[in-house]
């Protein structure tokens, strides 16, 4: 796989001693058992995989590059490039201005822009109408374009399936950068497009596929999520199911799977395949492998999860998630959260709020403790957190002896 020139200030000693232990140790990627460190008091069970992904690391490598090739240029970002405060706003003070926020919503107005401006495209690309605002406006936006491979492959799927004239699902949060970027090309393609947030919201649209429910309360209950014009008597015939790349994995499936049931009641199984496309699973590999490593860690017994990485991050949201169903986890953004021993404040996912938690340090001989981060996350940043916790205790072994005690395993494989 490509290595990718990403600042070292993002890098961290420790997190790449661990990540190469894991690829000499298991080079097959077939073990999610977690990674331990053991500083003596306190112990991390580190998941087999974390941090920064392909498209991030791509990402990451295009914007720092406009930054060098255009010194004195003007220089913006669609929006959040990734969704991660520490790098949004390392960029940020390199000059680098934001057009809209993570909603959508306008920060800049696009009337400012001149042809002479560079305007990255984020790691989620871009709906279509607002790639054609900035054509029109002169500004060229492949050099600088940093969306994601795996979120362009949903967009072929989504194409393919679209030409069948089936109906497209989209599993996605219809106000997320990603998702609406899909709904735009998805639109293009298939004569109508939905989004649904979870197997919940999919199971409410049964009763417009049955009939139970009606048009009018159809145009209610999913305005925003479809397209204009979408017609359940004509529309819920063929369906297929696409998804943002960050969700669960399993829920996708499980989306996929009830609608494909759903038409199979209705049509039979020897017609199901002309209403129903199966679709393979469109999650890209990170969210896969950080997934299923994070369910790795519920086989571990720890005191407590800690997830790191920005609180409007999807794939790091479904990690916290996945760790509370064991775990009392702790999701916060940065080692600065970490305000002392006796205090932490963090992100409440399920009701979303922010809390602080204080003695959220077991007090006993040894602390076990489980910690991962989303896709979008530095490495440094989850050293951080271990410094940082490591320095509430005494008779902690050193860093630079747990890296060689890696090494050293490394060595012996």
């Amino acid at each position: 796989m490509k290595v990718f020139n990403v600042p070292e200030f993002y890098r961290s000693p420790l997190i790449s001693k661990v990540k190469q232990f894991r690829k000499i140790q298991d080079p097959r990627k077939r073990d999610n058992s977690p990674t331990v460190l053991d500083f003596g008091p306190v112990r991390y069970l580190v998941a087999r995989h974390f941090g920064f992904c392909y498209g991030v690391e791509n990402a990451i490598e295009i914007a720092f590059k406009a930054l060098d090739e255009n010194p004195g240029k003007r220089i913006y970002l669609l929006s959040e490039m990734i969704h991660n405060p520490d790098v949004n706003k390392d960029l940020n003070e390199r000059g680098v201005k934001f057009l809209q926020d993570t909603l959508g919503q306008q920060l800049i107005s696009f009337d400012e822009l001149t042809p002479n401006d560079i305007v990255v495209i984020p790691a989620f690309g871009a709906p279509l109408q607002l790639l054609k605002l900035l054509a029109d406006k002169g500004i060229k936006t492949e050099a600088y374009n940093t969306t994601c491979p795996f979120v362009e492959r949903v967009w072929k799927k989504s194409e393919q399936i679209g030409k069948t004239k089936h109906t497209i699902i989209i599993h996605g949060k219809y106000n997320h950068e990603e998702t609406r970027s899909t709904f735009s090309r998805s639109a293009v393609d298939s004569e109508a497009v939905i989004v649904v947030r979870d197997l919940e919201e999919s199971k409410k649209l049964s009763d417009y596929i049955w009939g139970r429910k009606s048009q009018e309360e159809f145009n209610l209950e999913f305005k925003d999520k479809c397209t204009p014009g979408f017609d359940i008597d004509k529309h819920f015939q063929k369906l297929g199911v696409i998804n943002q790349t960050t969700m669960l994995a399993t829920e996708t499936q499980q989306i996929a799977d009830y609608f494909k049931q759903v038409m199979i009641e209705k049509y039979g199984v020897e017609n199901s395949k002309d209403h129903f496309a199966d679709t393979r699973d469109t999650l890209c590999y990170a969210t896969n492998e950080n997934q299923d490593a994070t369910n790795g860690l519920l086989n571990s017994q720890a005191d407590i999860a800690i997830v790191v990485g920005g609180y409007n991050s999807s794939n790091t949201s479904h990690l916290v998630e996945l760790c509370e169903k064991k775990f009392k986890t702790f999701f916060i953004s940065s080692a600065k959260e970490i305000e002392s021993k006796h205090l932490i404040h963090h992100y409440d996912y399920p009701n979303k709020k922010h809390r602080s938690t204080a003695n959220f340090l077991p007090q006993q001989t040894t602390t076990n403790i489980i910690i991962t981060s989303g896709a979008s996350c530095p490495d440094s940043l989850l050293e951080e957190v271990i410094e940082k916790i490591n320095g509430f205790y005494t008779n902690v072994k050193q860093m630079v002896e747990v890296i060689k005690k890696l090494e050293a395993a490394s060595s012996t494989d």
